[in-house]
């Protein structure tokens, strides 16, 4: 039995390693007129003129076009493939609230090898029911990878995205019948109804909070993307162009004179259609030893408020403590002075 389980093992990591390339082809179309036109001209197959649309809304924080810049670097139509700009730009916009661009960054980390950093997205868009999410934790689970072994939980997230139509499923599905004891695939059918259920109560609550303006927008908190469909248009909610303005540092609790930061690089934390949240974030944050000496900055972006931790001397002391925040499972990005 232990032959036949790392032999399974082997088959589902080189699933899970070539599962996202395919899906993860979704333009976002708001009712920004640049955008729009953008998408319209993608539609067409003009994807140059697509590019040149959405690059000035990008500019002025437009997390619709910045998303959809990222697939066309991601799938290379338009301008030259380079998937590590299609990684800060699917950064840049989840952290702005996008809910497609938050499932690919994670499932793009995953394929890239930073899967402890990937897994904590996944979890959560798995939790809304992303297909592509439930896939990826499912083999975890069964591999017991970055997550408990649970092949009951594992066959019950792959039948969830089988459903959904991702056609990896049906093939891992296929090959866990030959390892997964028959009580257990049926333990799986109940719990897929019950995470199906839970899958829709989060979504309809997150829907109404996305409504309402008062739902939180770091990268960790995306909703449910769309069933996935090759280079599919998806309707995501509408978008303001705004233009971009500095930081206007807000003094917090000063730490010790000797500690403080003097530097001007920051590290965005997030993006919240209510400053209140910020705050919440900040007093929660404010201790975590990667932020030490720093000072929060709220910038006025549009409908959101962005959250920034300014201080750092440089880039690579600003990407130390971005790299420390995430593996504490709190979403981050960068910021230039």
């Amino acid at each position: 039995m232990a032959h036949r389980t790392n032999t399974a093992a082997t088959l589902f990591r080189r699933l899970a390693l070539t599962a996202g390339a395919a899906t993860m082809a979704m333009i976002a179309m708001p009712l920004a007129a640049d955008v729009k036109a953008g998408v319209d001209a993608w539609s067409a197959g003009d994807y140059t003129t697509a590019v040149s649309e959405w690059q000035g809304p990008a500019r002025n924080g437009d997390a619709d076009a910045i998303f959809n810049l990222a697939q066309a670097y991601r799938l290379g139509r338009g301008v030259e493939t380079n998937v590590s700009r299609a990684r800060e730009l699917y950064a840049e916009a989840a952290n702005l609230g996008h809910i497609k661009a938050a499932d690919n960054y994670g499932l793009l980390l995953f394929q890239q090898g930073e899967q402890e950093s990937a897994m904590p997205l996944i979890n959560a868009a798995a939790e809304r029911g992303d297909p592509r999410a439930q896939y990826v934790l499912g083999l975890a689970h069964f591999n017991a990878d970055y997550a408990q072994k649970d092949w009951v939980r594992a066959y019950a997230l792959l039948t969830l995205a089988n459903g959904a139509g991702l056609p990896q499923a049906g093939t891992a599905l296929s090959q866990m019948d030959n390892y997964v004891p028959l009580t257990q695939r049926q333990q799986a059918q109940s719990l897929a109804r019950q995470l199906e259920a839970e899958a829709d109560r989060r979504r309809a609550a997150e829907l109404a909070a996305i409504d309402l303006g008062t739902q939180q927008a770091p990268i960790t908190q995306s909703a449910p993307a769309a069933p996935v469909r090759t280079a599919a248009i998806a309707q995501p909610a509408p978008a303001r162009v705004t233009q971009p303005r500095r930081p206007v540092p807000i003094p917090a609790t000063p730490a010790p004179a000797a500690q403080q930061r003097g530097g001007n690089w920051g590290v965005q934390l997030g993006a919240f259609g209510v400053v209140g949240n910020a705050d919440r974030l900040w007093g929660r944050l404010q201790s975590n030893p990667a932020l030490s000496g720093t000072r929060k900055a709220l910038v006025p972006a549009g409908r959101v408020t962005r959250l920034q931790a300014i201080g750092f001397a440089n880039r690579a002391e600003a990407e130390r403590a971005c790299d420390a925040l995430k593996r504490d499972g709190q979403a981050c990005m960068v910021q230039r002075p």
